[in-house]
């Protein structure tokens, strides 16, 4: 980014990095786009995973493909909640309903979808609008916040929306036509009222012609002239002249017209062929191969490398033409257009890789699981416009006579640096060049947005005043730890009485904190209205200091409980949500670590990029507590743990309804008796939202009556708005802290409980 950098490069780092608005980054063919994807790890404070549509777009990003990452099942998703069944009754529809009940994600992309701030989302011009809505919708799930598009999650869109078309067949657009305008991402319901950011990088460096540029461009907005026609068609040549041309590069429209261009040259050779077989290790499938696994060579063939030189000495670069000079078992020598001369091919690799949560560091961590090692070449008498984007040609013939997708010859032509180069196999005809109208008219909508600087400053307090609001709250933090005990409400029960006040404890420290952090919030957020910018950061600072301590002894409580069950059996499903709760709360003290830093920058208009102190800080804070909680456990514990010894399975047990129910008996009854809610939770050292619980399931089995726990006019008032919201949170913001969460749950059970 450092040599290529714009106005508008610093632009976008500035919307990743201090805003949390969704962007679509694009630009024209050269603009840089792929340099600042390249540099986003070094530029960004966020934690973020790359994702593309497809195998090879995610190889070439650094990324994994959408499907993978998200465990789409192929086919086509419909943004409702209702069956696929009530829409069509073709195979390969899903919706909401069937994603989570027949496609749930596993524990490792929950993991790691949990713990990102940025999805990256590169070639977006391939990328369907249903699909970006089945990504909204899990993102929305596994961040448990369904009110905010992809869950609070930023999300950044890469790519040209000229470039080649997403794909859906006439049976599933039949369908999703009842959803969507058209098929392009930008349709997708979840960007709707997003205020997502356009930002179009406008500084070529693939061109420098100017008349070149002109025209390229007109052929993007659906205005090229007779005169951009005339000037392109002046660089036709017959067969004959292509002849006696020096040798270039055929860009076509059709695979078999590629294929089979290339097939009759490489015969034509009177050499004999060699043949070089792929490496393969581990899990590489074969839909992500860059290259086939045979590659079939002669001397003399043309080629064309696909990748750039890793070694660090450029010696080539992805869309670098050459020709083949010798060939030997095991060994490829080429000669490089442009006077390059001779060059001794090595194996380059790919990498199949998976994002993973480190399981002793907690940090997000690319893993590969897989690689394909083969020389860096395809045959190039000819390639298609397709497989040509994101390639540059110094001469290339192009092939446009039979354009089939809107942006074809568009594509094409914007591979090659200037006209000069240019070398036309068949006359450009006007009823080709056209640009798909819906794209047209999305862009010159978005390009009427506000002025980029005020819309930069707009969303920056956005972003500062939900920074302050999300992390100074534990709201989120609230409702998994009460999903977390749903969930496992029904199936285990732990016989040693410590382990079962573990997580109620945590729930109850976190509870009583509400008070504190609203008020504490509304501080802060009068101190950034009236620019009090001296004490907003000292207050960040003390607060950070408090909470950062309060969160160190939750993880660690919760950590010493993580280790008393590590070898208990049958719990699998238990410990895998005991590690979800973790990584939540170790993203919380992160968040807290660097949030004084965030707001000060962001103050400052500096770009924040990684903190890789902070990364590291949470790193050494678990491992130290780790060492603390290792000193806490019983021997017998501890040698287990250490040994890896697997500890009796009884400690743990199915828990009968009858014995949940005895517990509840015994609050119920200790009420009966004449002590407070308070008082039994102090006594049986459960949290008071515990021991509320029990109370309610004394309500519903009628040994209590509601009007024993709640006075009749809060019974009043509270079921007046019995069945408004369907959550708990907004009855407790209606009436603002009049009542807790304990007596609105009991009260509103009698209604139906909020899910």
């Amino acid at each position: 980014m450092e040599n290529q950098s714009t106005d508008r490069l610093s632009l976008a780092a500035k919307f990743v990095n201090s805003t949390g608005a969704p962007i679509f980054l694009t630009g024209k063919a050269g603009t840089g786009k792929t340099t600042f994807l390249r540099d986003l790890a070094r530029h960004t404070h966020k934690r973020f995973v790359i994702v593309a549509p497809t195998g090879i777009a995610a190889l070439n990003a650094k990324g994994v493909t959408i499907h993978s990452q998200f465990l789409l099942p192929f086919g086509s998703f419909l943004p409702t909640r209702e069956a696929e069944g009530h829409y069509s009754d073709q195979h390969g529809f899903f919706t909401q309903q069937t994603l989570a009940r027949k496609h749930p994600l596993n524990q490792l992309r929950r993991n790691v979808l949990k713990s990102i701030d940025l999805l990256v989302i590169d070639e977006v011009s391939m990328l369907r609008a249903d699909i970006l809505d089945a990504i909204d919708y899990r993102m929305r799930s596994v961040k448990r916040n369904y009110k905010t598009p992809f869950g609070g999650v930023q999300v950044l869109l890469i790519g040209d929306l000229h470039q080649l078309p997403p794909v859906v067949r006439d049976q599933e657009w039949a369908v999703l036509s009842r959803f969507y305008n058209s098929i392009h991402f930008f349709e997708a319901k979840a960007l709707q009222n997003s205020g997502m950011i356009y930002l179009e990088l406008d500084r070529i460096f693939r061109q420098q012609d100017e008349i070149f540029i002109r025209i390229l461009n007109n052929l993007r907005d659906n205005r090229a002239t007779p005169e951009d026609v005339r000037i392109l068609n002046q660089h036709f040549r017959s067969l004959d002249e292509i002849r006696d041309l020096p040798p270039a590069i055929t860009l076509t429209t059709h695979n078999y017209k590629a294929d089979e261009l290339n097939l009759r040259e490489l015969r034509l050779l009177d050499s004999p062929s060699y043949w070089y077989e792929a490496e393969l290790e581990r899990d590489f499938p074969e839909t992500l191969f860059p290259l086939p696994q045979s590659i079939e060579l002669k001397v003399g063939a043309r080629v064309m490398f696909i990748k750039n030189d890793t070694s660090g000495n450029a010696n080539y670069f992805n869309g670098k033409l050459a020709t083949v000079a010798s060939l030997a078992e095991g060994e490829v020598i080429v000669e490089l257009d442009g006077g390059g001369g001779e060059f001794q091919l090595r194996k380059e690799l790919w990498e199949n890789k998976k994002y993973r949560i480190n399981p002793d560091t907690k940090e997000l961590e690319e893993e590969v699981i897989g690689t394909f090692a083969q020389f860096p070449i395809k045959l190039a008498w000819a390639v298609t416009i397709h497989k040509s984007q994101g390639l540059t040609f110094d001469r290339a013939i192009v092939d446009v006579g039979q354009a089939f997708a809107p942006g074809q010859v568009y594509v094409a032509l914007s591979r090659l640096r200037s006209l000069e180069g240019l070398i036309l196999r068949t006359r450009v005809q006007a009823d080709v060049i056209y640009s798909d109208p819906k794209v047209v008219d999305f862009t010159q909508v978005v390009g009427q947005q506000q002025d980029l600087a005020e819309l930069l400053s707009q969303n920056q307090s956005h972003y500062l005043s939900n920074l302050i609001q999300d992390t100074f709250g534990f709201e989120s933090l609230l409702r998994s730890l009460a999903q977390f005990d749903k969930d496992q409400e029904s199936s285990l029960e732990f016989e040693e009485e410590s382990l079962r006040k573990d997580l109620p404890l945590i729930y109850e420290k976190l509870e009583s904190e509400g008070e504190n952090t609203r008020k504490f919030r509304n501080q802060l957020l009068t101190l950034l209205h009236h620019g009090e910018e001296g004490r907003l950061l000292e207050r960040l600072e003390k607060g950070s200091d408090y909470y950062l301590a309060l969160l160190e002894e939750l993880i660690e409580r919760l950590m010493l409980h993580q280790a008393k069950v590590a070898d208990f059996s049958r719990i699998k499903t238990y410990q895998n949500g005991l590690e979800e709760l973790e990584l939540e709360l170790l993203g919380k003290f992160l968040d807290l670590a660097r949030a004084a830093r965030l707001v000060r920058a962001i103050l400052k208009g500096e770009i924040t990029g990684r903190m890789d102190d902070l990364e590291g800080l949470i790193a050494l804070k678990r491992k130290a507590i780790h060492a603390r909680v290792l000193e806490k456990l019983p021997e017998k514990t501890k040698s287990s743990t250490k040994t890896g010894r697997k500890k009796s399975s009884e400690k743990v047990k199915k828990a009968p309804k009858e014995k949940k129910e005895d517990s509840k008996s015994v609050s119920v009854q200790m009420f009966l008796d004449g002590k407070s809610p308070a008082e039994i939770a102090a006594e049986r050292e459960f949290a008071l939202s515990t021991i509320m619980g029990h109370l309610s399931a004394g309500v519903k089995s009628g040994k209590l009556t509601l009007e024993q726990l709640v006075s009749d006019e809060a019974i009043r008032e509270i079921q007046q708005l019995a069945g408004k919201y369907e959550a708990l949170k907004p009855y407790y913001e209606h009436f603002e802290g009049k009542y807790d969460y304990g007596t609105l749950r009991l009260v509103l059970f009698s209604e139906g409980e909020p899910k």
